[in-house]
């Protein structure tokens, strides 16, 4: 099992900035990933950035260059840094984990914080 916390979020200006964290708890060993994924009213769950186990990342276009994403391995934390917000950046954001093993992969899903951009 793992248990996955979100920090952070909340009411910005448009060319604002936020951060938002997510630790990962429990069975920490077979992470293979950390993500962010951000669902906007009425539309459907999208990846905003992903971080392999060995530092790889990736990004949703409309986020390159202004989002973030770094992850501290040894307490298991991935921090997404938003800059130049926008107003469609406006979301729930939830932290994703995901992890590996012989028999298995599963996905763990954090419960959401909500980022607004609005002037």
């Amino acid at each position: 099992q793992v248990q996955v916390a979100e920090s952070g979020g909340g009411l910005v200006q448009p060319g604002g900035s936020l951060r938002l964290s997510c630790a990962a708890s429990g069975t920490t060993l077979y992470i293979y990933s950390m993500a962010w994924y951000r669902q906007a009213p009425g539309k459907q769950r999208e990846l905003v950035a992903r971080i392999f186990k060995g530092g790889v990342t990736n990004y949703d276009d409309s986020v390159k260059g202004r989002f973030t994403i770094s992850r501290d391995i040894i307490r298991n934390v991935a921090t997404l840094q938003m800059n130049t917000l926008k107003p469609e950046d406006t979301a729930v954001y939830y932290c994703n984990v995901e992890t590996r093993r012989i028999e298995a992969t599963q996905q763990w899903w954090g419960q959401g914080t909500q980022v607004t951009v609005s002037s």
